[in-house]
């Protein structure tokens, strides 16, 4: 039976000692965002430099200053992640009135020029459109010219590489890559420079939590370690707030390890983990039923299907899925209060995965960004 290991580690992730050198495989967090009102007092609780320098109003500084806190992180980042391994950081810039005047602070490109002068590789970054209900809202003169300013509805998910691609050489690296594929008409849509999905909402009761905490969606961090990562590699979020990249590693059939500084999230971690089978499940059953009504529709236009997938008996697009292999959770174990055990069962024409029925309903279904370094 093929299993998973998924550790949560109370720590500052500005140093990961116990992290070996070149040990992860793939990255994937979102940090605080410098520079926006609600992380203020936590910034500052790392810096008296932060705090005067917001007390004074002078954003440069702040800015430059809360920057610096995170450099760190990039630099451990860097250190543990393995050759060829992936970089992907969820960030929006940030607007502010400071001394009367109004302006950007460009989050994004602040940590780019901080993650290529560590030495990674800045690839193709996604545009992450959060749909709103409120498109009518506007900032600024309203009606009248030269004095409004554009909202700001994206977010950025920055892909960086370290060092050269990743070789798959070994007979089992091989198939570990191609029982890891994804379908065809996945890669079209995750593929694309711009995702247009909502956001999520902040559920939690505990006020200081949810003051240290912003919405990062499952569908997010489950995309990139499906397209970044092999089963059975390593996935750390050095940001973990409450675990939704935990949950998403258990979905797709890799380990993780999650950091977390503030130890009031591990109750939410744990239990998050423990009632999370159910929906983990419809997600996963999700991807077979996308897959069945592309195949429905494809045969109805008089276009077959050419190739069969052979461990789920189904036609496929392309040669590379063929052995594509999708496993649902037998069983999640929360051995103790810093690891969880994951369990999987191997889905085929005999042994097929419930169809889901609602819209995936995670138990809180949020990704909370802490300020742990």
């Amino acid at each position: 039976m093929t299993t998973t290991g998924h550790q949560i580690v109370f720590a500052n992730s500005q140093n990961l000692s116990m992290l070996a050198d070149d040990s992860i495989d793939l990255v994937v967090t979102s940090p605080p965002y410098p520079m926006i009102q609600m992380w203020d007092s936590l910034f500052a609780s790392f810096s008296k430099a932060i705090a005067g320098a917001l007390k004074n109003q002078n954003g440069d500084k702040a800015f430059s200053l809360m920057h610096q806190e995170l450099d760190a992180v990039w630099k451990e980042m860097y250190r543990v992640l393995k050759n060829g391994g992936f970089l992907c950081i969820n960030i929006g810039d940030a607007v502010r009135t400071l001394r009367d005047r109004f302006q950007l602070f460009p989050n994004h490109s602040r940590i780019i020029a901080a993650c290529t002068e560590t030495g990674f590789h800045l690839l193709p970054v996604v545009l992450w459109r959060k749909q709103t209900n409120a498109p009518n809202k506007f900032m600024g003169s309203g009606m009248l010219p030269a004095g409004a300013y554009v909202t700001l509805e994206h977010e950025y998910i920055l892909i960086f590489r370290k060092g050269d691609k990743r070789l798959f050489t070994h007979p089992s690296e091989k198939l570990a890559r191609q029982e890891s594929a994804f379908f065809w008409e996945e890669r079209n849509i995750w593929f694309s420079d711009v995702w247009d999905f909502k956001g999520a909402s902040q559920t939690l009761n505990h006020k200081k939590l949810r003051e240290r905490s912003a919405a990062f969606p499952f569908e997010l961090p489950f995309r990139l370690i499906q397209m970044y990562s092999l089963k059975q590699d390593t996935v750390l979020d050095p940001f973990l707030g409450t675990g939704i990249t935990t949950l998403a590693a258990m979905a797709s059939c890799r380990n993780s390890v999650g950091i977390e500084l503030d130890g009031n999230f591990q109750q939410i971690i744990l239990d998050q983990a423990r009632a999370a089978q159910p929906g983990l499940n419809q997600r996963i059953s999700e991807r077979l039923a996308s897959h069945a009504q592309f195949i429905e529709t494809r045969n109805s236009s008089g276009k077959n299907l050419k190739h069969m997938n052979a461990p789920h008996g189904f036609p496929v697009m392309t040669r590379q899925e063929r052995e594509l292999r999708i496993e649902s959770i037998a069983d999640i174990l929360v051995e103790s209060d810093k690891e969880i055990k994951v369990m999987y069962r191997q889905l085929s024409a005999d042994n097929p995965p419930a169809a889901p029925t609602a819209p995936l309903n995670l138990p809180e279904n949020i990704r909370q960004r802490s300020l742990a370094f």
